[in-house]
């Protein structure tokens, strides 16, 4: 088995002392987030462990050295939209009821009777009436600003946008991850009029992270948060700059081949377009944080941006390793990467530094995205909404005392050290739920009859944790039973007080014999805004019933909600319908957990997803 190789840990902790000039910092610092897009451990520098990374992060290196780097640091979600919005709400995704991208659909089988599961229904977006970070913040008397990627919604452009949820300022411009028509040609020049003109350095020009430097340069008269999300490094896996992908070229001995173009398939870090992607990324992580660290801070004369300002650093989900006609990346010796609960879906690179925060430190203490809105609260001294619950942990007295000591963690409003965490995604071809209790960690898989895995982590050593198997490849749920059924039942406690949904079961799986007990839905009748439907019992009986609905059938943002309805007797369920409903139908599911719908939607097959299910569904017709 390989050794975890011990991280170097040059703790320097201090205490600020309150000199004239300390006493005359501005009383709320900034914040400035940093989320990348599919950015996974093992592509960043200074997390290279086992086999050597060949990407070049001098910035975020950099940026490492001048505060806390997390080694056990977690995305909310092993997905892009449930993360952001986790991250911007402290809502566990299982409680937000958003546990995948691009949600609001009925729920259907992914092959109609292929596949024993369907994912349950999950939302679209982030409710408008949340209470987000920045919207705490502007209350508090911050501007709040947002560069790049949003997907808090159906779509990238669809409502809410950054300006509904607290945001003063928002900018969504590709930048350079606008889609190159042809990858091995068009690349940027020097030109004036090219939108990607190279700068002095030789880059192509990102306008994602000159609207965040601009961001900054109109609000540094007040304290402000910025949110800069990078489309780097998520697909497509190109690059405007031709001297950087020769570099990755000759760096990883490859051949750039016409099939190229479209196409690369050989194993490991080995993608040239990716790798230089990653440098890309640092460059401009590089380029807003100089920014911060020669910029005049008018609110502290004498003084500079960076000296007010804590930055966090850190990435949606794991690696993106690729599709099927392409590798992008390897998070070896992680398993898995994005869409996936393994290891290598939601482990991912956090960097945080800021005033009082120690520099050079690196820690195993495990983190989480959820935990930066209560923490930022602290950092700045705001005030935590009333009414809202957090899913995370405030760090602000792990960073200001001593960033190695698990125990400073506590759960909201207790005294208890947080030493478990839960992802939930009921999605995709991974259909998992997962739970890390200290060192272990528990996958509960739901394809077909449920199993679960069991892993080791890490083992103690003293006051340290030693690497055993982050590898996730000793399943120790045999020969540890006892272990495995305590934290699958403590995943299942917290699972149900966040009223989580799960996978059904698809009665039109041939393989599954429970199926011919499903019962069969059978007529629909609607009496004003009430609807009742029938439904003949075949074995097994309903025990629950949804009524799906919309109130945009037919728009190219159609968007299906979910309201419970009732079973009145046996054979007949009834629904009132929300205002301004357009179309509907009803879910069944029996106590096996099989999912029956009427109207009868249409499966996914070969990923081609149906534009508008408002055209299989019942329609009010006044």
């Amino acid at each position: 088995m390989i050794v975890r190789m011990a991280a170097t840990t040059l703790i320097v902790l201090f205490q600020i002392v309150p000199t004239a000039a300390e006493s005359e910092r501005p009383e709320k610092p900034n914040v400035v987030l940093i989320l990348t897009d599919d950015l996974g451990w093992q592509d960043v520098k200074c997390y290279d462990i086992d086999k050597p990374c060949p990407m070049a992060t001098p910035n975020i290196d950099a940026l490492a050295k001048k505060g806390v780097m997390f080694w056990q640091a977690y995305s909310p979600a092993p997905t892009c939209g449930p993360s952001r919005c986790a991250i911007i709400s402290s809502t566990h995704p299982a409680r937000a009821q958003m546990t995948h991208v691009s949600g609001g659909k009925p729920p259907r089988p992914h092959h109609t009777r292929g596949w024993a599961y369907m994912s349950p229904w999950y939302t679209a977006r982030m409710p408008a009436d949340e209470m987000t970070l920045a919207k705490t913040l502007k209350r508090y008397g911050y501007v709040t600003g947002h560069s790049g990627k949003w997907h808090m919604s159906k779509n990238h452009n669809s409502f809410p946008a950054a300006t509904d949820q607290g945001f003063d300022y928002s900018r969504v411009s590709r930048g350079v991850q606008n889609r190159m028509p042809d990858r091995l040609a068009g690349f940027a020049t020097r030109q004036a009029n090219d939108p990607y003109r190279m700068d002095e350095n030789g880059f192509p020009l990102d306008q994602t992270t000159e609207d965040a430097v601009a961001f900054v340069e109109e609000a540094r008269n007040q304290p402000f948060f910025l949110y800069y999300a990078t489309w780097l490094v998520h697909a497509p896996w190109q690059i405007r700059c031709e001297s950087l992908l020769n570099k990755y070229v000759k760096k990883l001995g490859v051949e750039l081949t016409e099939e190229a173009r479209t196409n690369w398939k050989v194993e490991g870090q080995n993608n040239p377009f990716y790798c230089a992607m990653v440098e890309l990324l640092d460059y401009y992580v590089g380029r807003l944080v100089n920014h911060l660290e020669t910029t005049d801070d008018p609110r502290w004369p004498g003084h500079k941006l960076i000296e007010n300002t804590y930055v966090i650093f850190t990435s949606d989900n794991g690696g993106m390793e690729g599709g099927p006609n392409e590798i992008a990346t390897d998070n070896y010796p992680l398993d898995k990467g994005k869409i996936s609960l393994m290891e290598g879906g939601t482990r991912v690179p956090l960097i945080i530094t800021g005033a009082g925060i120690p520099q050079g430190v690196q820690t195993d203490v495990m983190v989480n995205g959820l935990d930066f809105y209560p923490t930022i609260l602290s950092l700045t001294g705001a005030d935590t909404p009333t009414g809202k619950h957090f899913d995370g942990c405030d760090l602000s007295t792990l960073l200001w005392n001593d960033p190695t000591d698990a125990s400073l963690i506590r759960e909201p409003g207790s005294d208890k050290v947080r030493d478990t965490m839960v992802w939930h995604f009921p999605n995709s071809s991974a259909q998992e739920s997962t739970i890390r209790i200290g060192n272990f960690k528990l996958v509960r898989n739901y394809f077909d009859e449920p199993t679960l895995e069991l892993y080791q982590l890490y083992s103690n050593s003293g006051s340290r944790n030693v690497r055993s198997d982050i590898e996730e490849f000793s399943n120790l749920a045999m020969s540890m039973p006892e272990k495995a059924a305590t934290m699958n039942r403590r995943l299942t406690e917290i699972l149900t007080e966040m009223e989580a949904s799960y996978p059904y079961y698809n009665p039109h799986c041939l393989r599954l014999p429970k199926r011919v007990k499903a019962p069969t839905a059978l007529t629909s009748r609607r009496t004003g805004d009430t609807v009742e439907f029938t439904y003949r019992q075949n074995g097994a009986s309903v025990v629950r019933a949804d009524l799906i609905y919309t109130t945009n059938g037919g728009h190219r943002d159609e968007e299906w909600h979910r309201v419970r309805a009732t079973i009145t007797v046996d054979g007949k369920v009834s629904a009132r319908l929300p205002a301004g409903t357009t179309h509907y139908l009803i879910n069944l599911i029996d106590s096996n957990n099989f999912l029956v719908s009427y109207p009868e939607m249409q499966a996914v097959e070969g990923n081609k997803e149906i534009s508008s299910y408002s055209a299989l569904a019942l329609q009010f017709d006044e």
